[in-house]
């Protein structure tokens, strides 16, 4: 019978293993892609809604009886918040690397131009932060069963896609070299932390709430540009299918 450590390790190693592979979905056709980068944002959506927010409750009571009126207090009060400050903080990411990538293309698209080199290491330290609170959940979120920690992995494997499609979007091949092997790190080393220690639940739960708006940023900035052929279908198949396996954990 595989212990909780055991099956973690186990989904961890494939956490790397999909930052390591997923350039290769740019074998896709565009179609596909298309609907594929739908799909996933649809179970990222369902994922955020149905547990991650959900968590945030959670977290607060275990935490309540530890809060004074201080710092602690104001953090008991507005915890989502502080989620909507991780949407913002992703949102004002986004906006710096899309402005990168303006200067440095000049009259050409800017689609095809990547960001700096310094937006790149800023837009890559956020996603190692990121990455690690994930890899840290995997270990030490306390899921129901074991199904749950599938589901965990399962539609957070789709989203780190989508993430890497969209960062190797932004930093071509600077994201390929240096990027997804950072990202990779992060999450192992998130985990490996899990492992040794456990980060006060105060710390954990503002994490988490950032983790939160930031999954939320990044689906909606890869569904709503107008040049983005979007599938509707997909991110609401996405969404419903992954919902109704959540509903049955």
């Amino acid at each position: 019978m595989l212990t909780k450590t055991m099956l973690s390790l186990i989904f961890v190693i494939g956490f790397a293993l999909v930052h390591l592979s997923s350039k290769y979905i740019s074998f896709m056709s565009d179609s596909l892609r298309s609907k594929f980068l739908s799909f996933a944002g649809g179970v990222a959506v369902s994922y955020v809604f149905l547990h991650l927010i959900p968590d945030l409750t959670h977290y607060q009571e275990k935490v309540e009886p530890s809060l004074d009126n201080g710092v602690g207090k104001y953090i008991e009060d507005h915890i989502y918040m502080i989620a909507m400050f991780g949407l913002a903080l992703f949102y004002g990411l986004e906006r710096m690397v899309k402005k990168s990538k303006k200067k440095r293309s000049g009259s050409s698209n800017s689609e095809d131009a990547s960001a700096s080199s310094g937006v790149f290491w800023i837009h890559t330290a956020s996603f190692f932060v990121y990455n690690a609170v994930i890899g840290y959940l995997l270990i030490r979120e306390e899921f129901e069963t074991k199904w749950g920690m599938f589901f965990f992995f399962t539609a957070l494997s789709i989203h780190f896609v989508a993430n890497d499609w969209g960062l190797r979007k932004d930093h071509k091949h600077t994201y390929d070299k240096y990027g997804r092997v950072l990202l990779t790190i992060a999450i192992l080393l998130g985990w490996g932390i899990g492992v040794l220690t456990a980060v006060h639940d105060v710390v954990l739960s503002v994490l988490v709430a950032l983790l939160a708006g930031g999954i939320i940023l990044n689906v909606l900035k890869e569904e709503l540009p107008e040049d983005q052929e979007s599938s509707f279908l997909a991110f609401c198949t996405g969404l419903a299918g992954y919902s109704v396996l959540m509903m049955m954990v």
